[in-house]
């Protein structure tokens, strides 16, 4: 059994049931990454032993400590690699690309294996399945789909910890012009579509 397959089942099991950052949101951004690095210029093996490990923290986001999760995911991860063969430099590589690929941090990553985290991760915030991880984290926050008087933020700042649909204009729809790479600029643009065609029907219907 590969170094990879090991990490898989052991973030399986440690993985928490958030609905928004359980174990298929880690798979899927996994397949992101494959897709993304057939394009770049990457050591493949590193970039997905971090997508495997960079929500193995993950707070809720009604907790204070949620803006830390992508650095306990970094600082937990250092401590299981170290029990893989990895070298301290591929290890840094992986620590470092976790650490920086959340976007509460607001940073670009230095290498190029933290940058296709950081985008398989957007990703999957965007498109028909970011709109149901949305709806689901308002769900369990119990926060109301939207502000009666001025739902889509037309005269007011957004603030996702009371509205679930102001997060589309907190985080969501400021995520295509923050990707790296061309291919998922690409695929972040169709995503985006998307979620702009969900809102105007919603404006339809409300």
């Amino acid at each position: 059994m590969n170094e990879l397959k090991k990490l898989e089942l052991q973030v399986r099991e440690q993985i928490k049931n958030d609905p928004a950052h359980d174990f298929e949101h880690i798979m899927r951004v996994y397949k992101n990454v494959k897709k993304i690095a057939k394009h770049e210029n990457v050591n493949l093996n590193l970039v997905l032993a971090a997508a495997l490990l960079h929500d193995i923290v993950s707070f809720p986001k009604s907790d204070n400590r949620s803006k830390t999760s992508s650095l306990k995911s970094a600082q937990k991860a250092k401590i299981m690699l170290e029990k893989y063969h990895y070298t301290k430099n591929e290890i840094k590589i992986i620590v470092g690309a976790i650490a920086d690929h959340s976007f509460s941090r607001n940073k670009t990553p230095k290498t190029m294996e933290g940058k296709i985290l950081q985008d398989a991760d957007r990703l999957d915030a965007l498109g028909a399945i970011g709109i149901a991880r949305t709806f689901s984290v308002g769900g369990a926050e119990n926060r109301p789909i939207y502000r009666v008087t001025d739902p889509f933020c037309y005269a007011r700042a957004p603030d996702d910890k009371k509205w679930t649909v102001d997060h589309f204009y907190r985080k969501l729809l400021l995520l295509e012009k923050k990707m790296n790479t061309k291919f998922a600029k690409k695929e972040a643009k169709r995503r985006t579509a998307i979620l702009k065609e969900f809102l105007t029907e919603l404006k339809r219907e409300i």
